[in-house]
Parts: structure tokens; sequence; C-alpha cells
């Protein structure tokens, strides 16, 4: 039924304005008390088996919304209303800015991915930090605050703007992440050197605890899959040694090559610049994942994200090493029943396995190889 709706609507839109529209929805479903708690229940089941710790914190299950659908946090309650076990909101700057000009949003249908160009489009720290405080919560849910540079910040103010953001969002945050992997930000991605995020690091955590003295909010860091292995195997690195709760593997990509695409190289050659998401995606962020946790174990937690489709591609993300996993792009193509679908596939897999639970599941490819 969504497939058809999608065709025949949404496909025929501008990418960016159906997005509109469809957040636009979500938020007011969430809004009437008898139609959310009826569309809760059929499209956010929940599974005991599948509860999930991480970060500290208790989950209904390890599938998330991933950064970039909900950046203002204006929509929390009807993400998790659709099932999603966390929403990680933003990339949030601290000062409100545009983003890119349009058109920033493309779809390649028949590779079921998305490329972007959007440049942070938000309304800054401070208002965010606003809504959030004055969120009363209809659903429970994590919900992670995902930050970034302000485009219009040079790079070497970027820790005092990271800073800035810190102070203003992480009493709301139930996990904080730091994204330096983003392609739409100039110079952003310089900042996943060590030498540059170490101090990046260190400077978000101290302003995390100077801020929230009641608790620690966990601090995560967002990669891209175009770190070279090397990179990769520093960051991670890095992580554990700065004390870091987590890695978020991966954000979207700027290759076009290698990655099997069936939409026409022409094409994709005229929508430009962006970051690229969806199916292809789905090996490198799987490589990427996969390496982190061979160096880094159980010592930190992992979320993989990028290319995931199906309750199988979840799986072998646990599987991997992904104590969490997250979604976005495969939303626009599935549409609302897709976390229910997610959800019971998933719960199929794990009582198909050897493994009483899904924290007994994560990195057990791992282990087998070492075995």
């Amino acid at each position: 039924m969504y497939r058809l709706f999608f065709n025949l609507i949404f496909k025929r839109m501008d990418p960016e304005q159906a997005h509109h529209l469809a957040f636009a929805w979500i938020r007011g479903l969430a809004r009437i008390p008898v139609l959310r708690t009826f569309a809760a229940a059929v499209l956010a089941p929940r599974h005991q088996e599948l509860r999930t710790e991480a970060l500290g914190l208790r989950m209904h299950g390890p599938f998330g919304l991933a950064a970039g659908f909900d950046k203002n946090a204006a929509a929390i309650d009807g993400m998790a209303m659709l099932g999603f076990d966390h929403v990680e909101i933003g990339t949030v700057t601290a000062q409100p800015q545009p983003g890119n000009p349009k058109q920033r949003l493309f779809r390649l249908v028949a590779d079921r991915a998305l490329i972007n160009r959007m440049g942070f489009n938000n309304d800054g720290s401070a208002a965010v930090a606003q809504r959030l405080a004055n969120r009363n919560p209809v659903f429970r849910t994590t919900v992670g605050v995902n930050i970034g540079k302000t485009k219009v910040v040079p790079e070497a103010e970027a820790v005092a703007d990271y800073v800035t953001s810190t102070e203003r969002l992480a009493a709301h945050a139930d996990y904080l992440v730091v994204n330096v992997s983003s392609p739409n930000t100039p110079g952003l991605r310089n900042l996943q050197a060590t030498e540059q995020l170490r101090p990046l690091l260190t400077a978000v955590r101290e302003a995390a605890d100077r801020t929230v003295t009641d608790r620690r909010v966990p601090l995560l860091v967002k990669i891209a899959p175009d770190l070279a292995d090397e990179d990769v195997d520093a960051v991670a690195d890095l992580a554990v040694e700065l004390g870091l709760d987590g890695i978020i593997a991966t954000n979207t990509t700027i290759a076009r090559d290698g990655l099997g695409l069936a939409t026409p190289r022409d094409t994709v050659e005229a929508i430009g610049a962006g970051g690229l998401s969806g199916a292809p995606l789905k090996a490198r962020s799987l490589e990427v994942l996969r390496r982190l946790y061979a160096r880094v174990g159980d010592r930190i937690t992992l979320i993989g994200v990028g290319g995931v489709e199906s309750a199988e591609d979840v799986w072998e993300r646990i599987l991997a090493g992904a104590t969490l996993v997250q979604g976005y792009s495969a939303f626009i193509y599935q549409g609302p029943f897709w976390c229910r679908a997610i959800h019971r596939g998933l719960a199929r897999q794990l009582a198909a396995s050897p493994y009483a639970t899904l924290a007994e599941a994560v990195g057990a490819d791992h282990r087998k190889v070492t075995a």
C-alpha cells in the first residue's frame, strides 16, 4: 500500500517538499490522543525479548532513527509512535542556519538511496534546547542529540562552537553525538583527524560534565565511511583513550564509484556534490563497523548505521558488533510499517539463533573468527 502511495504521490514531488509533508502528518497524528494510541499499538508493538541496555540506558529495542530526519526535535513523539526505539535529533549547530541552496535533496529510486547536501539546516542550539526543555513526552523513548559546526564559524574556532551547543543541549540529551563526518559543511571532515579530534572531544566532554552534574551524559562521535582503514583504527584508539562512550559508524559517503549504482552515471553526475545514503552504503558501513569492533571489542558501544533496510540487516550489524542500529533512508522508501517489520523480523532472528538475548549476539561473528 505504501509503495503504491509513494509511486503515485511522493515520487512525483520534490524530495524535500515530500519530507516536510510526511513530517507534518507524523507530527499531526502524534498530537491526537486516540489516534496516536491506536497508531502506536499497530506500528510499534513491543517485543520483550528485544529490550536493550546501551550507554547506561534502557530501551524497548535496539533500532533507532538516525540523525537528519528530525533536525529540530519537533517530532520525537511521532517517531516513537512509529516504533523507533531511540530518536537521534539534529544535526544541531550553535547558530541557526538555513543550510545550502535548494535543490539539495535527491532520490536515487533504483538504488533505494538518497543524496543530500542539506548543510545542517536547523533552528540553532538555543531554540532546540528550549523546545526540548518544554517537551511533555507522550511516549517513552531515548533521545540522542547530534551536534555539528556552524558553517560560518572558522575551523580554528570549531571547538568553542561545539562547546556552546553542548552547554545548551547536554541537559536535555540522553546521549550526545559529535558529528565531524558530514560532507556538506566545508572543512568539517578535517576534524576527524585525531590531532584535531582529541581537543574537540575533550572540550565537549568537559563542557557536558560541567553543565550536567547529576548524571554522566554519554558522549559518542560519528565518523565517515570514507575514512582510510588506518584512520578508522586511529579514531577507535582515541575513543578508548578518552573514555568515549561510543562510535556511530557511519555517516553518508562522498563516493560514487564502486557502489554498484543502478542509476545512470550521467544522472548521478548531474546531481553533483552531497552525501549518499541508503542501500549502496551497506557494504562499506558494515566493513567499518567490523573493523571498529575488532579494535575496541566491548569497551565502548558501537552504533551501526548506513544501508540498513531490513531485520536481516539489523541482525547482521548486531553480530558484527553493534549494540544499537539506526536507519533513515529506507524509511523514505518503506514507510510507516518499517519499524514494525524490523522488530518482528529481529525477534524471529533471535529466536532462531543460539543466543538467549541480543546482548549475547553482539559481536558474535568476531568471536567465531577468533575462536
